[in-house]
């Protein structure tokens, strides 16, 4: 009874939290729900048995992933105005796709059959020496390990593909040429002045400072009948 209301529970907050990403006007209060949704989908995997799916949930999607989101939201300057301005002109491309997936999903749940044998399987014993997460450790690494690793090296290419893509190289910043450094010609002298010896030493004079001149007083003149003053 405790386990079926928690389930209930749990799976009501889901179902809000995820409606609640979707119709938010704030993209962070979306990516907080995001994060509750998470949460509470990790605590049903729990009640369901599967601990280790409910703790990649929390340290990948939650502690990495949502996080990332939370912030690449909050630090960017993005105009969230402008992106909505092209809502209605995209709006029946996106009505079309959508309805496209719910019907796939129709005809999925439609023709979707329990195996003949699920019912014999959930009476077979669990093993107890066993543990969930070393049972799904021995699979994957035993009887998939070669899916395990192709699905790891197309990771690996589609990261490489993306940083090929993005990486721009900027030519108006200076590098460092380490080569040309050290085999540079005799064209460059280095020269040791001795100890305060000063810049004149080098033949390396400063510009002379000039002096402010002395304000000479002025002369007034006063043009009269006779003459000059």
């Amino acid at each position: 009874m405790i386990v079926a209301a928690a389930f209930y529970l749990f799976a009501a907050i889901l179902i809000a939290s995820a409606v609640m990403v979707v119709s938010s006007r704030n993209p962070v209060h979306s990516v907080l729900f995001l994060i509750l949704a998470f949460f509470n989908a990790a605590a049903l995997f729990l009640i369901a048995g599967a601990e280790f799916l409910a703790m990649i949930l929390v340290i990948v999607y939650v502690g990495a992933v949502a996080v990332l989101f939370l912030f690449v939201v909050m630090m960017l300057d993005v105009d969230f105005s402008a992106l909505r301005e092209g809502l209605q002109r995209y709006a029946p491309i996106g009505a079309v796709i959508g309805a496209i997936l719910l019907l796939e999903l129709l005809l999925v749940f439609g023709t979707w059959q329990f195996a003949t044998d699920t019912a014999g399987l959930r009476l077979n014993p669990t093993p107890v020496d066993v543990d969930n997460t070393r049972a799904l450790g021995r699979i994957l690494y035993t009887d998939y390990v070669w899916l395990f690793q192709l699905a790891g090296l197309i990771l690996l290419v589609a990261m490489i593909g993306a940083i090929v893509l993005t990486l721009r190289g900027k030519t108006a910043t200076k590098r460092q040429d380490i080569g040309r450094q050290v085999a540079r010609s005799g064209s460059v002298n280095l020269r040791q002045p001795p100890l305060g010896a000063g810049l004149g030493e080098l033949g390396i004079e400063r510009p002379p400072v000039e002096q402010p001149s002395e304000a000479k007083p002025k002369q007034v003149e006063h043009a009269g009948h006779g003459g000059q003053h």
